[in-house]
């Protein structure tokens, strides 16, 4: 989709963008392009696409993935998507136990046979409902940059999570999310999605690449779900606490901020056996030495 044909639909259909939903649409075909190699996809894939606003990357996915679900929480934008795919409103569901949503499907045709499903919903509350399983899909999308972090945070966690993140961010996100141990954009958000999966390459996004062009730079990252969890689901809540507080002061040192919730000996003795100094601040330790330190005090 070129931007003028976006500038003359949104015309058409008399939208003005909301800042506050995110709404900077990605026109550039090379970048969607890349987007769409990184996800490395082939018709045996099903994809999960939130915010996909006027449809430019849900055109390239329709054309290499078996099928794709695109979750929309602008009613105009869903007019628009229903119209400009030639959807109508169906019962069917994709095969990801979802309910509870008002969803729209592909009629049987020569471009589109049933594999785009189109939910009018807000994408967080969705990935909240206990009953979807994206442990078989993959995330491949430009998400609306209001809400990128806490989407990732909720979608990227445990058994149910996709088992790969291809998404455009602001760039700051980016970062924290590829961010190497003692880098400046390492902390908190780092380790929670990192602890699931692994980072895979980003490459930037100029922001004139988009319409309107948002006022901070943009990335695209890649990133592929572990294929051994390194941490089970009861560990994984003390991981969890362990990271936000040793992160809730960063410039302080660890030591001072877990013994507000564990005995210090115990934390001596933890510190000492993982080889950790206990002058130490959270971000000069690992994804690795924060898992052990979790299994040790976990024990």
């Amino acid at each position: 989709m070129k931007l003028s044909e976006m500038r003359e639909l949104l015309a058409r259909h008399d939208i003005q963008l909301t800042k506050s939903l995110g709404q900077n649409f990605l026109h550039d075909a090379h970048q969607l392009q890349r987007i769409v190699a990184s996800a490395q996809l082939t018709k045996a894939d099903k994809v999960l696409e939130i915010g996909p606003g006027l449809g430019p990357l849900t055109e390239l996915l329709l054309a290499q993935a078996g099928q794709v679900l695109a979750i929309e929480m602008d009613r105009r934008l869903v007019e628009i998507l229903v119209d400009r795919f030639g959807l109508e409103t169906k019962e069917g569901k994709p095969d990801c136990s979802t309910s509870g949503a008002n969803e729209t499907e592909a009629p049987s045709d020569s471009t589109h046979p049933n594999n785009l499903y189109l939910v009018h919903d807000d994408a967080l509350a969705y990935l909240k409902q206990e009953s979807h399983d994206w442990h078989d899909w993959k995330l491949v999308a430009n998400l609306p940059y209001s809400v990128a972090s806490p989407i990732l945070v909720e979608l990227a966690a445990g058994t149910r999570a996709p088992k790969m993140i291809v998404a455009t961010l602001q760039l700051e996100v980016a970062q924290r999310l590829m961010a190497p141990t003692d880098d400046e954009h390492y902390g908190i958000l780092t380790l929670l999605v990192q602890l699931d999966f692994a980072p895979h390459g980003w490459f930037k996004i100029p922001a004139d690449c988009f319409f309107p062009a948002p006022n901070v730079d943009s990335a695209c990252v890649c990133l592929e779900r572990r294929a051994t969890p390194l941490l089970n689901e009861d560990q994984r809540v003390r991981f969890h606490r362990i990271v936000k507080k040793a992160f809730s002061q960063r410039r302080k040192m660890m030591l001072k901020l877990l013994k507000q919730d564990w005995p210090k000996e115990k934390l001596e003795t933890a510190f000492a056996a993982l080889n950790i100094s206990l002058q130490e601040r959270a971000e000069k330790l690992s994804l690795e030495q924060f898992v052990a330190l979790t299994k040790w005090l976990h024990s």
